[in-house]
């Protein structure tokens, strides 16, 4: 080659590089950190339902609309062999709980465009639909039964109609919202705990099945009388909480806690079948005293499957898969050897598997159980968090799946490989999430007080390593929970991060996924060995993370998590700020006035009983609080009630200890409502920088 030709080449490998690498560079600065408001631009995806012939993928999409202050949903179709997702029920109303028929033709699904739930049905091939029920309680949880002719669904009553016939308790329900809706005289009379729940008060109403003909007609109520049929609180449920035999005869159900009046405070729900034509009913499970929930019939017939505790009380005790034989009776506990705690399980078309959503190691995984109990559980998935298992007659397995760096997708693999691997189904946020540049997140341990521990560590976004940085600890509720890889719409570590602050987020003593003798080890011991652990975590990142800056630090938490921080501000001064949301302050008040009375007698027993009731609480050590704090609470949380944080507040004010208070009226334990959750981020983010950053 000549000089001159070499020369010229040269330098043209030297422009093209050189562009590449501007354009590399262009395409680098356009890229942002993620934002609060791209919380609410992101689509909100939930409830994959696959189809019986593993063709479709039903799923629910929510847009957040701020200005209405709401998230609307509407129901998606997708092919799992490829194609353009379409909607199938998109209107200004609520669309939601796509289900199939057996027969994979018809898929049902909620909407609330006439006023208030009902029941759809939407045909495949042509299109059409047509409104199945239309009464005034309204419907939820509907599910087809196997023979395609029935759908069974859940509807709330007042229990003293609930033996009359639907016509008569639905005009009787109906004129008694009424009349108390519209009297002058609010004042209402309770005779039993369990009045409210949650965020809303109860009415004593009660959550029966009903089936109707999928051709139209009247339904009937199978489960009369003063007793929920499905799980009042959702620490006992998995989904959809009752199930068809095979043959169509039957509906498996977890009956509520009986007496009534002893609700609040005892967790023995049992398994209940009922004859679907007769209104018979059997408890198969009333030999043990704490929860039986989620059954599962084998689609062979022979296996009732669900899950079970062991102490009666503990809402956080280990859920095993237990397995009922149908012919003589006898039961299994097909999980009674592993260390896992299952949520939701499905059984494989073939009855030999059961598919099992668990938490593994701060992660949220799929395992496959084999009934024979022969062969060691099979691990699906490694990362990430799975959840809303659908499984199709051709071993096909949807799901939803998300980590802390994407919102939830469609998942789809297949058991039957010998190596499954996850396919994409959706990508409903991939423009915007192109736009961003992400913090790097790391998963470390640490030795805690007693044993080894795991926490996330999520960097700013642009991190400089020879920089020095604020580091925000954040603190999970529960306490029998986890910070898991997964993607949150309201403590997000990315957003939290893209502050300029690193966050830590400890996953200490009491956490969910590391065995069931880590999580019980937090019961009565609230702020002794979990705080430990903390601390250690604290002395641990700062030792091996130069970048930490250790004179700007702040700890956040809600409920437990704000009571933890809530603690810590008695115990040490190493911390510049404190954010509690909705946190126990005073263990006494606290017992007197949560809803559910059997986790605060599990975690601290009864005052009355136990001396040491209130040895952890706060209120206690308030002489040592010195660390600025903000304090949130909300109106309508009735699991951590407002008086907490407005004793908390008082304290603070009182003794001179630099405090905020926000107040949100209208929200219940969590912050979901579109700009009051834009507002709780901007008073958190405004109170971290008044300490953090000067």
């Amino acid at each position: 080659m000549r000089p001159i030709l070499r020369y010229m080449l040269a330098w043209s490998i030297i422009l093209v590089v050189v562009l590449v690498a501007a354009v590399i560079e262009g395409v680098s600065q356009t890229k942002r950190p993620i934002a609060v408001d791209d919380l609410f631009r992101f689509k909100r995806l939930s409830d994959p339902e696959l189809s019986p012939d593993g063709k479709y993928i039903a799923y629910v999409v929510g847009t957040v609309d701020k200005e209405a202050n709401r998230t609307n949903t509407d129901v998606w179709l997708v092919p799992t062999s490829g194609g353009e997702p379409r909607a199938i029920a998109a209107s200004p109303f609520s669309e939601n709980h796509p289900r199939w028929s057996p027969d994979s033709k018809t898929l049902s699904y909620l909407s609330t465009s006439s006023g208030t739930a009902q029941i759809y049905l939407y045909d495949i091939v042509t299109g059409a639909t047509r409104q199945l029920t239309n009464h005034y309680s309204g419907a939820s949880l509907q599910m087809f039964s196997p023979d395609g002719t029935m759908i069974a669904f859940v509807s709330s009553v007042y229990p003293e109609y609930s033996t009359l016939s639907f016509v008569e308790c639905q005009r009787r329900t109906r004129e008694r919202d009424e009349a108390r809706e519209q009297s002058k005289m609010k004042g209402v009379v309770f005779d039993r705990l369990l009045y409210r729940h949650w965020d809303s008060w109860t009415d004593f109403k009660r959550m029966h099945i009903f089936v109707v003909p999928v051709r139209g007609g009247e339904p009937r109520n199978l489960t009369p009388g003063d007793r929920d049929a499905v799980p009042n609180s959702s620490t006992f449920s998995a989904g959809d909480d009752f199930h068809w035999s095979p043959d169509s005869k039957e509906i498996a159900y977890s009956a509520g806690v009986m007496p009534a009046r002893e609700e609040a405070w005892r967790t023995n729900l049992d398994i209940v079948v009922v004859d679907v034509q007769t209104g018979a009913q059997k408890t198969l499970t009333g030999n043990n005293l704490a929860a039986d929930a989620y059954p599962r019939y084998s689609p062979d017939g022979k296996w009732l499957a669900y899950r079970a505790q062991s102490r009666a009380g503990c809402e956080s005790d280990k859920w095993d898969i237990i397995l009922l034989n149908r012919a003589n009776g006898s039961t299994m506990r097909l999980t009674n050897t592993w260390d896992y705690s299952v949520e939701q399980i499905e059984w494989t078309a073939d009855s030999k598997t059961i598919l099992a959503d668990v938490q593994d190691n701060a992660e949220s995984v799929l395992y496959a159980l084999s009934v024979d109990g022969k062969t060691a559980p099979r691990k699906l998935t490694e990362t990430g968090a799975a959840s809303a298992i659908s499984v199709a007659q051709n071993g096909s397995i949807a799901f939803a799946h998300s980590t802390l760096t994407r919102p939830h997708e469609i998942m789809l693999l297949n058991i039957k490989d010998k190596q499954p691997v996850m396919k994409q189904i959706t990508s409903i946020n991939s423009a915007m999430l192109a736009d961003i540049v992400w913090g790097s997140v790391e998963k470390i341990s640490y030795m805690g007080a007693e044993v080894r521990n795991q926490a996330w560590m999520v960097l700013p976004p642009n991190f400089d390593v020879t920089k020095k940085y604020p580091v925000v600890f954040l603190i999970h509720g529960g306490p029998q929970s986890a910070w898991l890889n997964s993607w949150s719409n309201r403590w997000n570590m990315q957003v939290w991060a893209a502050q300029g602050y690193v966050i830590v987020a400890p996953n200490p003593t009491g956490s969910t996924g590391f065995g069931q003798k880590f999580v019980d080890a937090v019961s009565k011991n609230w702020g002794g060995t979990p705080y430990r652990d903390i601390m250690q975590c604290v002395d641990y990142v700062l030792r091996r993370f130069p970048f930490l800056d250790s004179t700007k630090m702040a700890a956040a938490g809600a409920s437990y998590g704000g009571y933890m921080v809530n603690w810590m501000n008695t115990q040490t001064n190493r911390f510049k700020a404190f954010v509690s949301h909705c946190g126990v302050y005073n263990f006494h008040s606290m017992y007197g006035t949560t809803d559910e009375v059997w986790f605060d007698e599990w975690e601290h027993g009864i005052p009355w009983e136990n001396p040491d009731f209130d040895t952890y609480s706060p209120h206690k050590f308030i002489q040592h609080a010195q660390t600025p704090t903000l304090i949130i609470h909300t109106g309508n949380d009735f699991r951590v009630p407002l008086q907490e944080g407005i004793q908390y507040f008082t304290a603070l004010q009182r003794r001179g200890v630099p405090s905020r208070f926000l107040y949100i009226p209208d929200e219940g334990h969590w912050v979901l409502k579109p700009q009051n959750s834009a507002f709780w981020h901007t008073v958190i983010f405004e109170w971290l920088a008044q300490y953090l950053k000067t």
